[in-house]
């Protein structure tokens, strides 16, 4: 399983409910890399996108805890096992975990691979963070790519590999 997300200088991945910040270039990465794969996350994830509607191009799942949560284009699950059963049913390397925090929390002892966009600035008001893997044995920075400017500030991608 992969994870996919971009983080500022503190490992802060979102305030309000919505991304840090958009960039273009890390929106282009995201889409080529999930496209056609299979995306997990919770429902505000969902709700975040435009209309709230899933993903084009990928078969989405979504986490909700509420039992009458439906969506048209969705797979709904319940539960961390359910959401673990749905996925054994895809290759590990297909599936992408795209938030939010608290899935990404969940899911993290299960991925093997991250990419992560390391945004080079700290964003004020941040309230949702990813664990810092610099920090953790169990992942290996494991490639540096492309960097881009974006308005003040720049952003590298960044690839992690579990190594324990």
């Amino acid at each position: 399983m992969n994870l996919i997300v971009a983080v500022d200088e503190n490992w802060a991945i979102g305030r309000g409910g919505d991304l840090l910040t958009h960039m273009k270039e890390d929106m282009k990465f995201f889409r080529n890399t999930t496209k056609g794969h299979v995306v997990l996350m919770g429902r505000k994830t969902l709700d975040s996108f435009p209309g709230g509607q899933p993903l084009k191009n990928r078969t989405n799942i979504v986490l909700t805890a509420n039992p009458e949560f439906e969506r048209e284009g969705v797979i709904v699950v319940h539960s961390i096992e359910e959401l673990l059963a749905e996925a054994k049913k895809y290759p590990a390397e297909e599936l992408f975990v795209i938030g939010g925090g608290r899935v990404y929390e969940e899911l993290l002892p299960y991925c093997t691979k991250a990419y992560i966009t390391h945004i080079h600035k700290t964003f004020e008001g941040a309230d949702t963070w990813f664990p810092n893997l610099l920090e953790d044995g169990a992942w290996k920075l494991t490639e540096t790519g492309e960097s881009f400017e974006q308005d003040d500030f720049t952003y590298t991608f960044t690839t992690y590999e579990r190594v324990k």
